[in-house]
C-alpha cells in the first residue's frame, strides 16, 4: 500500500512558539518554590546495561538530507537518502573513523517514502523500503554495514502512520483477528511531532502486537538501532494525545522479544517531567530540537548549536550507563559544509563530549577536511565523553564566558572554558569552584599538551565562540570554608520570600518564592581580610533563572543560573564576590522577574 504524503517540517521554525510557551508559564511555576521532587528524579535500578554501556558514536543521514548545500539533494528536499549513499557513507566511516569507535550507520526519515514523500506499507502496516531508494532493500543494507563490523540504525515516527491504517481492515503480522481497526482509537486521534499517525490504544492487545510486528522485522533484517521521532510529551507537543510513555514501553518490550538487541533512542525535545519513563524504557533521548539550520549549510552557530549550552544543563543528573542525553549530530568535519567557524566546530565538540552525548556526525565522510579529521578523530577528547567520568555542569553562572566541569575518578577534573560572546575574551577557571586551591597540573586536550603547573587558576584569552579543554590535577588541599544557611533566622527574608522544605537540599531547607522583589539577604559573613572570594552558591530551580547577586552596598550583578532540573534537585555554581575583613553580608535579588531558590552558600576561610 502507498499512502499520501506528508512532511517532515523543520523543527526549527517551531521554536518561537516554545518560547512564548515558556514564558506564559513563568508565573505559575515561579512562586511554587516549595515543589517536590519531579518523578524525573528517581528512575527504576538498572541492571549493567548491554546496550548503551557507553554513548554510541557513528553516522546519521539526516543532517545532509535536511540541508540545501549545493549538490546533496539533487532530486528535490530530502533526496539525499540513498542505499548507494549510505554504503559510500558506510565504506568511509568503515575507513576513516571506525578505529576512533565510530560504528554505527543509522537511517533516518524517508528510507519508506519515494523522493515526492509518499510513504510505503506492507500487507501488514509495517514500512517498507522504497524500492528507488533503496532497491536491495533494508536487510542488504544492514548486511553491507556488517560487513564492515559497523551497526545499522533504522527510523521510524511513533504511532500508526495514517497511509498504513487501509480503513482499518489491514492484517497485523502474527496475530490472528488482529487489523489496524483494532490497534487505535476509534476516534482515529492522531499522535507524534507531526500529527501524521493515529495513536495507539494499548488497552488493546492488538496495539502491542503491532509494535511486536515492526521490531520483528527490524531484528530480521538485522538492525542494531531504531530512532523512534516525534516522541511526546515532547517533539514541541503536550497532552493525552500525545503522550507516548505507553508507545516507549511497548517498543522497549518488543524489542525484548525480538531476538537481537536493539538501541531504542527517542526524540526530539523530550520532556524534561518525564526523565524517568525515558531512562527506564530506552537507551537515549533527545534533549534539543533539531541541531541542523534547513539552510544551505548543514547547520548555523545560531541555529540552533549554540542553544545546547542552556539547555544541556538540567539534563546533567539525567545520564547513565544504558541511558544518555542526546544532543543531536556533530556536524563539524568539514568547515565549509558545516557553515561554522575553527573556533565553533571545536566549542561545539567539546560541548557535546562533555555532555557524553552520543558522538554521531551527520557530515560527508568522503569530504572531510583535515582540521574536521583532527576534531573528530582527537582521542584524549573522545575519552571524555567515553570514559567513567559523569556528566560536566556549569561552575559558573551562564553567561557569555562560562566555566563547565565535572570531577573525574581518579580525583582529577575535566574543565572546559567557553566564550560565547561575539567577540574576544579572557575566561577564568578558578581552583575555588571545584573545592581546592594552590598548584594543579594541566593537561590541554585539544592541543594534547601538558601546561605544566597552574597556582590556584588558569586563564586562556578565547575567540568569539571559542572553548579550551583541560584535564587538571590537583596537587594542593582541599579549601577550607565556612557555610552559611539561606534559612538560618539570622538572616533578612523581604519581599515574597519564604523557608520551604528541600530534601535535596542542606538542613532540608530553603529559601523559595524570590520573585517580583522577594529577596534573601544572609548575614555575618566572616572573613579575615579583604579580597574576591569564589563563593559557591548551592540552589534549585527547574528551569534557569537569573538572580541579581551584591556583597554589603556594592552594585549587583544579574547572575543567570542553570536548571538543576527540576525543583527536587540542588547544583551549585560559584560567584566571584568582593569581601572585607570582618563581618559581611550576601544578598540575592529577584529583581523584577523570577529567581531560583537559595539552598546555602560555601565561603572560603581566605582568598
Amino acid at each position: 500500500m502507498r499512502s499520501s504524503s506528508y512532511p517532515v517540517l523543520p523543527t526549527r521554525v517551531l521554536r518561537g512558539m516554545v518560547v512564548l510557551a515558556l514564558t506564559a508559564g513563568i508565573a505559575t511555576t515561579a512562586p511554587a518554590a516549595h515543589a517536590g521532587p519531579a518523578a524525573a528524579g528517581h528512575a527504576p535500578a538498572k541492571a549493567a546495561p548491554s546496550v548503551a554501556a557507553k554513548p554510541y558514536m557513528g553516522w546519521s543521514s539526516w543532517s545532509m538530507q535536511s540541508s540545501k548545500y549545493p549538490g546533496l539533494n539533487p532530486d528535490g528536499d530530502y533526496s539525499y537518502l540513498t542505499e548507494a549513499n549510505v554504503l559510500k557513507q558506510t565504506d568511509a566511516l568503515a575507513a576513516k573513523l571506525k578505529k576512533y569507535g565510530y560504528d554505527h550507520v543509522n537511517i533516518d526519515a524517508g528510507w519508506w517514502m519515494d523522493k515526492s514523500w509518499k510513504t510505503g506499507f506492507d500487507q501488514y502496516g509495517r514500512q517498507t523500503p522504497d524500492p528507488v531508494r533503496f532497491p536491495h532493500g533494508m536487510k542488504s543494507v544492514a548486511d553491507h554495514i556488517h560487513s564492515k563490523g559497523l551497526k545499522a540504525g533504522i527510523y521510524l515516527p511513533v504511532g500508526l502512520e495514517k497511509g498504513a491504517y487501509g480503513d482499518g481492515k489491514v492484517p497485523v503480522w502474527n496475530a490472528p483477528g488482529c487489523t489496524t481497526v483494532d490497534v487505535v482509537y476509534s476516534d482515529l486521534r492522531t499522535t507524534n511531532g507531526w500529527d501524521n499517525a493515529y495513536k495507539l490504544d494499548f488497552d488493546n492487545p492488538c496495539a502491542q502486537k503491532y509494535i511486536d510486528s515492526q521490531a520483528q522485522q527490524f531484528a530480521d533484517w538485522g538492525y542494531d538501532f531504531l530512532k523512534l521521532d516525534g516522541v511526546g510529551p515532547g517533539s514541541f507537543k503536550s497532552g493525552d494525545n500525545y503522550n507516548n510513555v505507553a508507545d516507549v514501553a511497548a517498543w522497549q518490550k518488543a524489542i525484548a522479544t525480538a531476538g537481537r538487541p536493539i538501541h531504542l533512542e527517542l526524540s526530539w525535545s523530550l520532556d524534561i517531567g518525564h526523565a524517568a519513563d525515558w531512562k527506564q524504557y530506552s537507551n537515549g533521548w533527545r534533549i534539543d530540537t533539531d541541531v541542523e539550520c534547513y539552510c544551505n549549510t548543514l547547520v548555523t552557530w545560531e541555529n540552533s548549536v549554540n542553544d545546547r549550552w542552556d539547555d544541556a544543563p538540567a539534563w546533567s543528573r539525567k545520564a547513565a550507563p544504558g541511558g544518555w542525553n542526546d544532543l543531536d549530530a556533530i556536524d563539524v568535519g568539514n568547515g565549509e559544509m558545516d557553515g561554522l567557524t575553527k573556533a565553533e566546530r571545536q566549542s561545539y565538540m567539546t560541548l557535546w563530549a562533555i555532555n557524553k552525548s552520543p558522538l554521531f556526525t551527520g557530515d560527508d565522510i568522503t569530504k572531510l577536511d583535515s582540521y574536521g579529521v583532527s576534531l573528530l578523530t582527537n582521542k584524549e577528547v573522545i575519552a571524555v565523553d567515553q570514559n567513567d567520568s559523569p556528566v560536566a555542569r556549569p561552575v559558573t553562572p551562564v553567561g557569555d564566558q562560562q566555566v563547565w566541569g565535572a570531577k573525574n575518578p581518579d580525583g582529577s577534573y575535566t574543565v572546559a572554558l567557553f566564550n560565547l560572546g561575539d567577540s574576544p575574551a579572557s575566561v577564568t577557571a578558578d581552583w575555588a569552584s571545584f573545592g581546592f586551591s594552590g598548584n594543579a597540573s594541566v593537561r590541554d586536550l585539544w592541543n594534547k599538551a601538558d601546561l605544566g603547573t597552574h597556582k590556584n587558576k588558569i586563564t586562556e584569552a578565547l575567540p568569539a565562540h571559542g572553548s579550551r579543554l583541560f584535564t587538571v590535577k590537583p596537587g594542593g588541599s582541599s579549601l577550607t570554608t565556612t557555610s552559611y544557611e539561606a534559612e538560618a533566622t539570622a538572616n533578612t527574608l523581604s519581599g515574597n520570600a519564604s523557608v520551604a522544605g528541600c530534601d535535596a537540599c542542606s538542613g532540608g531547607k530553603k529559601v523559595g518564592n524570590l520573585y517580583t522583589g522577594g529577596k534573601v539577604r544572609i548575614n555575618d559573613v566572616t572573613v579575615k581580610k579583604d579580597g574576591i572570594y569564589t563563593v559557591k552558591v548551592a540552589y534549585v530551580s527547574g528551569d534557569p533563572r537569573s538572580v541579581t547577586v551584591l556583597s554589603n552596598s556594592g552594585n549587583g550583578t544579574s547572575l543567570k543560573f542553570p536548571s538543576t532540573g527540576d525543583w527536587g534537585t540542588a547544583e551549585t555554581v560559584s560567584v566571584q564576590l568582593a569581601l572585607k575583613a570582618g563581618s559581611n553580608t550576601i544578598t540575592f535579588d529577584s529583581g523584577s522577574g523570577y529567581a531560583p531558590d537559595i539552598d546555602r552558600i560555601v565561603v572560603p576561610q581566605s582568598v
